[in-house]
């Protein structure tokens, strides 16, 4: 590892160099090199200069590690578990193990997913019950030093990877629960059902689910020729399709293989209960395992199908719901079970739904008008033919009576009773059940052709006169029906009848659109989902639901999903959070907008479902949408002003109420709508007592098409006698006070006539209403005035803060400056007091020296005036000295003083 200091080549390979002390001769002799040249003395010095600067470089820009080096992983399973858990990401250990194992279960983790560590005991559990047969792996793929963090790169914990021998992997995404992983697993392990009984087979082919056969012959050899290419199609599918919808089986008896029939070995079977089943082409496809599978799943048929959504973000639910209407059936689910009669019976009602090429009018015996290909696709079309064209009617012909809807524009501006008569059309071979009368489905067809084309023959008679006109079925090109309209006194009507056809209870009208046309809530015949006493002949046969999906324009896709992992899906569509079964059925029709729930006090069976169904494909469904809504918790007090309405409420406060009703439509993540609330707070305090002042919040409640809105905010005002005739507020004009209350006063309800002292009461509370606007508008106007001021205020006060923000700015400038200049003069005041200093002690040492010589001077006259006495006594004794000779017989302290002085002189 290079060293931190310098690069790594100046290094020896045996190791660092010895110290220059241990080298005392090699050092001189370069010393003394470098002396004699000492440009290479000059280049040392700049190369190692270079490299330290670079080595600094290097050191000081390099960034410090601040975070905390990971933790050493520890097991993620515990020491006695199945589980072979190799915590420090050992992916090729893992590898090694999975050699020696036939299936092998690999459970890539992270040690901080939630999902991990939720699933980490559902993987125990099915470890602990297939440990003898299945060999269990975990691995730690996110520890950053691991195999597996640097040969796998997952987007999401965990991972179930599964690897039979050498096939693999097979990558399982269904729920993270014991039991679904248990099944996937053991669908690994064997992927063939054996067949070997008669019993067996009937058994796989009656499954609902698709199943491929392929018979092989294990006499002549062991392992004959394409069955581990068909045993790994299998693996294949599990592959490509983790729900396992395709079942595999083989057969090895000639004689079970005869029941499909198959004859030779090695060919394969793609049973399909619907349309036609499939042999396998050897001829145009290569024998393969990829394209069996392709094969197979491209040639499925799925009448019913299960999803399993996986809690996240997904497109599952919108996709399928993309393709048309779907009947979603909740039912408790346990995939390990052997037996699953509620699956059974639905599946069986989901066949006969989509088994078009056996829903002929004529019923089973006329399979061949409807073609053998199945899907639904009929060879011939219904020709309209002209209404005054006669057409031969059967001997017994089944008639029903019904009432009209007063909203219908045409028939019944003139009439009110219809006579419904169903006929067969000649060449039609009659059914082999032999039954007289037409089934309750061709009756409701019959009304439903009627209604459709009920405007083409309106036509202005008078009241007592009756209209007839033959049609042809709307559903079917094979039968054709009479409709024979008049006019019959109201009172009457439930007392009359047809000869051929039992009474029924007339006074269950029809409802059109879900719109009311009589005081009680109406009830329909036949679409009803109470059955008893309005059929022909007593019972509904079961066959009255084969074949439908294909002669209706409403088909239905349907579903299964298990309640115990997704009722909360069920919740959001009305079921009940808190219920002892969990078992719900819901139309789900995107395009429409709507849905529609199966009573919850109806069990999930078939009969059940049959009348659910068969209400949801006639034209004029009398199938009730759904509506699901939240309720909030009622306020009391004064304070609460404004009134929630939900779903179930929204008809008693709004549309019942005796009140004018002003409803605002909000949502919790609507900004806007938040922003109105001291508005409608406002207008609460001043409305009188006959304003509701209410709000709905349309992301948890459901209401009528008609109510809806597709933007927010939305303010709806409903009079109080005229609550049909609601009032949007205009989307351009601001959401104001005066506003909102221009808007109630020009749609405020008239008062009724005859109210007495009504008017003026009302009168006197507009006048209020007015005047109170008027002084709004004057505190408003004086609102405004002051703002005007306040604004100017501010602006004079925002041009004096940056005229005091310039003027600081030019004073600190100044201060700076001054600082300088005082920092400047100090500097020269503190040398010329240095010189000052010097120059007192010259002086102080001038004044010593000048205070000495004065001493010697002194001393100098002194002893000058002694010589000067005594030379005069000598000359007056008659001594007389010469003067050099005196200066030079002078002592030396004396000669020392003279020139002494005399210097000073001279200075």
């Amino acid at each position: 590892m290079p060293g931190c200091g310098g690069p790594a080549g100046l290094a020896s390979p045996s190791g660092p160099p010895p110290p220059l002390a241990r080298r005392p001769a090699a050092a001189a002799a370069a010393a003394s090199r470098m002396a004699r040249r000492p440009e290479l003395l000059c280049g040392a010095a700049a190369l190692l200069a270079g490299a330290f600067l670079a080595a600094l470089k290097v050191t000081c820009s390099r960034a410090k590690d601040v975070t905390m080096p990971a933790k050493l992983p520890v097991n993620f399973f515990s020491s006695t578990s199945p589980v072979i858990d190799f915590f420090l990401g050992q992916l090729d250990h893992a590898e090694l193990v999975r050699q020696d194992s036939e299936v092998t279960l690999f459970f890539f983790y992270a040690p901080w997913c939630g999902q991990s560590i939720a699933a980490r005991e559902d993987i125990e559990k099915v470890a602990i019950s297939l440990a003898d047969q299945v060999l269990f792996v975990a691995i730690n793929c996110w520890w950053n030093q691991g195999r597996c963090r640097k040969q796998k790169h997952f987007f999401y914990f965990p991972v179930i990877y599964l690897y039979h021998r050498s096939f693999g992997p097979i990558e399982y995404k269904g729920p993270l629960n014991a039991v679904y992983i248990e099944k996937f697993v053991r669908r690994v392990m064997t992927p063939l059902l054996y067949i070997s009984s008669q019993s067996s087979l009937q058994r796989f082919l009656s499954s609902y689910e698709p199943g491929v056969l392929g018979y092989f012959e294990f006499n002549h050899s062991p392992q004959p020729p394409g069955y581990l290419t068909f045993f790994t199609s299998a693996l294949h599918s599990l592959h490509k399709d983790y729900l396992g919808t395709i079942h595999f089986g083989v057969i090895t008896d000639k004689l079970i293989a005869k029941e499909i029939p198959l004859t030779n070995s090695g060919s394969v079977y793609l049973h399909r209960h619907i349309n036609t089943s499939l042999l396998y082409p050897h001829e145009a496809m290569n024998y393969t395992a990829e394209n069996i599978c392709r094969w197979a799943l491209e040639n499925q048929e799925t009448f019913v199908r299960w999803l399993r959504p996986h809690g996240g973000k997904s497109l599952l639910l919108n996709n399928e719901l993309k393709k048309g209407p779907a009947l979603f059936l909740f039912l408790p689910f346990d995939p390990l079970a052997e037996n699953q009669p509620l699956v059974d019976e639905i599946s069986s009602l989901a066949l006969a739904y989509s088994s078009c090429n056996r829903s002929g009018p004529g019923g089973p015996g006329t399979d061949h008008l409807w073609g053998g290909g199945g899907g639904g696709e009929t060879s011939a079309t219904a020709i309209p033919l002209p209404l005054a064209e006669p057409f031969p009617v059967s001997p017994s012909p089944c008639c029903n009576t019904v009432l009209l809807p007063p909203q219908l524009p045409a028939i019944s501006r003139t009439h009110n009773v219809c006579e419904l008569c169903v006929n067969q059309s000649v060449g039609v071979q009659p059914s082999r059940l032999g039954s007289p009368h037409c089934s309750f489905f061709e009756i409701e067809a019959a009304l439903d052709s009627f209604y459709l084309k009920e405007r083409t023959f309106l036509q202005v008679v008078s009241k007592s006169a009756s209209l007839c006109s033959n049609f042809l079925s709307f559903y079917s090109p094979f039968s054709y029906y009479t409709a024979c309209c008049r006019t019959v006194p109201r009172g009457t009507l439930g007392l009359f009848g047809s000869p051929s056809t039992p009474l029924l209870p007339l006074e269950m009208a029809f409802s059109s659109r879900g719109k009311r046309w009589t005081e009680e809530p109406p009830r329909s015949t036949p679409h009803i989902e109470v059955r008893d006493g309005l059929l022909l002949d007593g019972s509904v046969p079961r066959s009255d639901l084969t074949g439908l999906s294909c002669r209706t324009n409403k088909t239905l896709n349907l579903y299964l999903l298990d309640s115990n992992l997704f009722w909360m899906y069920a919740e959001r569509l009305g079921a009940p959070k808190v219920a002892s079964l969990k078992e719900f059925a819901v139309i789900v029709d995107l395009k429409e907008e709507a849905h529609y729930v199966l009573g919850q006090g109806q069990a999930l069976i078939r009969s059940h479902l049959e009348t659910f169904i068969r209400n949801y494909s006639v034209v004029y469904s009398p199938l009730k949408r759904c509506l699901v809504g939240h309720t909030r918790p009622a306020h009391s007090g004064a304070q609460h002003r404004i009134r929630e309405v939900a779903t179930d409420t929204f008809q008693e406060v709004v549309l019942r109420s005796d009140k004018d009703v002003l409803l605002l439509y909000y949502a919790p993540w609507c900004g806007f709508c938040a922003a109105l609330n001291h508005v409608f707070i406002q207008l609460a305090r001043i409305l009188p007592n006959n304003f509701i002042v209410a709000r709905v919040d349309v992301s948890q409640n459901d209401l009528p098409w008609e109510f809806m809105t597709d933007h927010l905010p939305n303010i709806l005002f409903f009079p109080l006698q005229r609550k049909e005739q609601s009032v949007k507020f205009p989307e351009d004009f601001p959401v104001t006070l005066p506003n909102l209350l221009r808007f109630l006063l020009r749609h405020t309800s008239p008062p009724p006539p005859g109210a007495g002292s009504q008017p003026d009461l009302l009168q006197g509370r507009l006048s209020l209403l007015e005047r109170e606007i008027q002084q709004l508008r004057v505190e408003a106007r004086a609102l405004r005035e002051a703002q005007a001021l306040l604004r100017a205020q501010l602006s004079e006060a925002r041009k004096e803060e940056q005229r005091l923000q310039r003027e600081s700015q030019a004073l600190q400038k100044q201060q700076g400056a001054l600082q300088t200049l005082y920092n400047q003069k100090a500097r020269e005041l503190a040398e010329v007091a240095g010189k000052l200093q010097e120059l007192a002690q010259a002086s102080q040492t001038l004044l010593a020296e000048n205070t000495l010589l004065k001493v010697l001077l002194a001393s100098v006259e002194r002893k000058r005036g002694a010589e000067l006495e005594s030379g005069l006594a000598q000359e007056e004794a008659g001594l007389v000295v010469p003067a050099g000779e005196k200066n030079e017989n002078a002592p030396l302290e004396t000669r020392i003083a003279s020139e002494h002085s005399k210097e000073n002189w001279t200075e």
